[in-house]
């Protein structure tokens, strides 16, 4: 049993719903400078919980019960 156009108008109905943004990664960035990007963001994501970490190195902060 096929669908018809039920799966190609869902999908155009979708795409309206996201404001026609589609699939990709289409932000204007060559790799590179995407390596970059990802690189420094993770630095940050390391650097704040490491902070974290030593802020809360006095006791546990998760307390299981």
């Amino acid at each position: 049993m096929t669908r018809g156009n039920q799966r190609e108008r869902d999908r155009e109905r979708a795409q309206a719903r996201n404001g026609g943004k589609g699939k990709g990664k289409d932000d204007g960035l060559t790799p590179e400078q995407r390596r970059e990007r990802d690189a420094k963001a993770l630095q940050e994501k390391a650097a704040k919980k490491a902070a974290g970490a030593a802020g809360n190195a006095g006791g546990k902060s998760n307390n299981k019960k």
